[in-house]
């Protein structure tokens, strides 16, 4: 029990420390890119987008194998459909995990001059995959607070494959899709806060 406590503690710390870089990001940093003065700009790539990228990262990293330590000591990994709430939140955490290491840094690196390739078209991809997280945020908190409650997991099997079906959608999305209206930030939001809302419904009354 000890154990589990410091794992859910360290959990929370860690994705934290990611989510509220991920918020940053995408509400501050790059509204302020848009709007700064060329001398500010490269100032901040050379100097503070990589710090901010490397906490990120490692963020990211941290939590999800935390949350793969709790998956396992819970029972989830026994039987899914026992806890769909913690299931939601485990797919979109993974899949916001796997975005942060194999999409936004490698083609971050290549904004940043770190690596060789297509600055501009690195940056689409990057922004793509980041504001899918920021998609998929509200409905990954959901799912670690949701499954506390009884009340919020009354639902049926389809529910919980629909939901499924949904964030494998949106992620498919983040990979070869579009912005849509996730292209502003009140944009993102509203999307975040709606499908939160959605796919809680598709779990509770489905």
């Amino acid at each position: 029990m000890i154990l589990e406590f410091i794992f859910r503690w360290a959990h929370v710390l860690f994705g934290i420390t990611w989510i509220g870089l991920l918020y940053y990001f995408n509400f501050i940093q790059g509204e302020y890119f848009k709007e700064a003065e060329a001398d500010a700009k490269a100032d901040a790539v050379k100097k503070l987008a990589p710090r901010a990228l490397w906490w990120f990262r490692w963020g990211a990293m941290f939590t999800f194998l935390t949350g793969l330590y709790l998956l396992h000591s819970v029972g989830a990994t026994k039987n899914m459909m026992a806890m769909p709430f913690i299931w939601m939140g485990a797919l979109a955490g993974i899949f916001m995990f796997l975005n942060v290491w194999l999409i936004i840094w490698p083609n971050q690196k290549i904004v940043l001059g770190l690596a060789e390739g297509d600055g501009p078209a690195a940056a689409a991809k990057a922004g793509l995959a980041s504001r899918t997280n920021t998609l998929l945020s509200g409905p990954m908190l959901m799912g670690m607070l949701g499954s506390k409650h009884p009340f919020m997991g009354a639902g049926s099997d389809a529910g919980f494959y629909i939901v499924i079906a949904i964030i494998v959608a949106l992620e498919a999305n983040a990979i070869v899709g579009k912005m849509g209206p996730m292209a502003s930030v009140k944009g993102v939001i509203h999307s975040s806060v709606a499908l939160t809302a959605v796919l809680g419904a598709l779990l509770v009354l489905v």
